[in-house]
């Protein structure tokens, strides 16, 4: 091993890619569910309104993670 080589990834890269793209919408998810449940909590009368906005975005996040998923497999 070469004495300049400060670290060295063995493996798929495509994986290394994928979990990174995953940072995104796991963060995304949280905080979109989390004030979901905020807002439910603060004010009941409307909860079914914010699920299913909530529901909406949820779908909008996942496309993220499967567009990352799916750029790791063309980007080969």
């Amino acid at each position: 091993m070469d004495v300049t080589t400060l670290a060295e990834v063995s493996g798929n890269l495509n994986t290394v890619g994928y979990g990174l793209a995953t940072l995104g919408p796991g963060l995304g998810l949280g905080i979109l569910i989390g004030k979901t449940i905020e807002g439910m909590a603060r004010q009941p009368e409307v909860a079914g309104q914010l699920r299913a906005t909530m529901f909406l975005g949820v779908a909008f996040v996942e496309v993220l993670a499967l567009l990352g998923l799916v750029a790791g497999f063309l980007f080969q």
